[in-house]
């Protein structure tokens, strides 16, 4: 993989209940919603469960996905292709946390940084 190896901890508040986070990240429908610049493959679940795997698209790079942990309080995602490496997400009563570690060419960071900004306005819409 070409790139440079990144690692991005952040970690928000957000006024939304911690049932209302576990659907925006587990429930593909409602994940589809908020995560821009992403494109997913047909054929998702009604939620991510360990071992299921998909692939989604920003721009022409495809970034392939593995479920590794999805539970009530947490996600966890084993990447390729675009990025190799993890992405983990945890969240409570009004807060949510992002991981994310990988080898990449993409901007790892900013990426996460908008998707937590929209992820938290999508949930202050609800």
């Amino acid at each position: 993989m070409l790139g440079t190896f990144q690692k991005s901890q952040l970690r928000i508040e957000i006024e939304a209940s911690a049932n209302a986070i576990h659907d925006s990240l587990l429930r593909p429908v409602q994940l589809q919603k908020w995560l821009l610049g992403q494109r997913f493959a047909p054929g998702m679940p009604e939620e991510l469960h360990s071992g299921f795997q998909f692939t989604t698209w920003t721009g022409p790079v495809a970034i392939h996905h593995q479920v590794n942990v999805a539970k009530v309080n947490c996600l966890r995602l084993l990447l390729s292709g675009g990025i190799d490496g993890f992405h983990e997400w945890y969240w409570g009563e009004g807060w949510v946390q992002s991981r994310l570690e990988g080898v990449s060419m993409l901007p790892l960071n900013l990426g996460q940084t908008l998707s937590l900004l929209s992820l938290r306005q999508f949930l202050t819409k609800q």
